[in-house]
This record gives structure tokens, C-alpha cells and sequence, in this order.
């Protein structure tokens, strides 16, 4: 049997030349993966911020929406209400009993401090006040007398009793009146005749 000649020296060539692109982009495979998933989270998490602001602001518009239509309809309801108790006190105000026409008086004045009351409605008490007899406070004097009741003279055209004075029936409206013209004055920036201003915190 021939004996095996030894083997010869290994040589290893090394090729110092560029890398081939396939080589590179091998070696750059995990970073790339990498970059590409942080970039997608980053779109993702923009789109999702951007729908969630989205979302809040259709919600805040839906909210003030339903807000104000809620105050219009509160406001809405309040004002209806506020001008049936009006119609009730103007028919009151207008009635011949002079009891019944105190209360509607009492009731206009207290209707008349509202903020519901616009200056339309004010200008309405005001006609509805010339025409209650001891409406017009020209002929308003106070006579001497005590601090609790004090006579109050009758106008000439006013229902009075024979002796020329003012029936308490009277004089309740009258304060009632004069209560209401200064609510009216101050709400329609006018100034009270002192007369009515002084009949006006009498006691009745």
C-alpha cells in the first residue's frame, strides 16, 4: 500500500474589495426591523391621538350644543310661564273689585322685578297702571296721621267714600300702585314722584 503524501499548505485568499449590497443589507436586517416598528408605533399612536382630539372636540360641540338648547328651552318655559302668571295679574289688576285688584297690582310688581321682564312687557305694566283708578299719582297727598295709617285723598274720579277720604279698599290699591310704578321706574331708568315713593312704603 503507497503511503499518503502529507497535504500541501492551506492558503486563504481575503478579498479586500466592497462588500456586496446583499452582504450589507444582511448585516442591517434586525435595525431595519426595528426602525420600521418604531415608525409604525409612531404613526399609529399620531393617528390614534389625533382621532381621540378629534373625538373630545365633536364631544365638547355636542355638550355646549345640548347646553344651550337646554338653557333656550329652560328659558323658553320660564318665559311662558312667567306670561301666564302675567296674563292672570293684568286681568286681576283690571278687575272692579278693589280687593282683587290690589292683589293683581301686588302680583304685576312682584312679576315686574323678573329678569324674564324685557321693556316691552314693562311698558305694558305701565299702561295697564294709568288705567287702575289711583294710577295717576298726581293727585296723591298724605295726609298727618299715624305712622300706620295715614289717609290717603281720593282723587275726584276715584270711588271713595261720601266723606271724601279714601276706603281702605282704596288705599290698598293705591299702595299697590304706587309699589308698582317705582319697580317700573327703576327698572325703566325714570325717577318716582316723592309722593309715590312715600305712598309706596306705607303699610297696608
Amino acid at each position: 500500500m503507497n503511503p499518503t503524501p502529507p497535504p500541501g499548505p492551506l492558503e486563504v485568499v481575503v478579498d479586500s474589495g466592497a462588500a456586496d449590497w446583499w452582504v450589507i443589507l444582511a448585516g442591517l436586517g434586525p435595525l431595519a426591523v426595528l426602525i420600521a416598528a418604531l415608525l409604525a408605533f409612531y404613526i399609529n399612536w399620531r393617528t390614534l391621538a389625533q382621532r381621540t382630539s378629534a373625538d373630545k372636540t365633536a364631544l365638547d360641540q355636542k355638550r355646549d350644543a345640548d347646553e344651550q338648547s337646554l338653557r333656550q328651552q329652560t328659558e323658553a318655559d320660564s318665559r311662558a310661564e312667567w306670561w301666564r302668571r302675567t296674563q292672570w295679574a293684568l286681568d286681576r289688576a283690571l278687575d272692579q273689585d278693589q280687593g282683587t285688584k290690589a292683589l293683581g297690582l301686588a302680583t304685576l310688581n312682584v312679576l315686574a322685578g323678573s329678569e324674564l321682564a324685557r321693556t316691552e312687557e314693562l311698558e305694558l305694566f305701565d299702561a295697564a297702571w294709568e288705567y287702575v283708578p289711583g294710577g295717576d299719582d298726581s293727585d296723591w297727598t298724605v295726609s298727618a296721621g299715624s305712622s300706620e295709617h295715614k289717609d290717603v285723598q281720593a282723587r275726584p274720579n276715584a270711588a271713595s267714600a261720601p266723606d271724601g277720604k279714601v276706603t281702605p279698599a282704596d288705599y290698598r290699591v293705591q299702595v299697590a300702585a304706587a309699589r308698582l310704578r317705582v319697580t317700573l321706574d327703576e327698572r325703566l331708568g325714570r325717577v318716582t314722584p316723592p309722593q309715590t315713593t312715600a305712598l309706596a312704603k306705607e303699610l297696608n
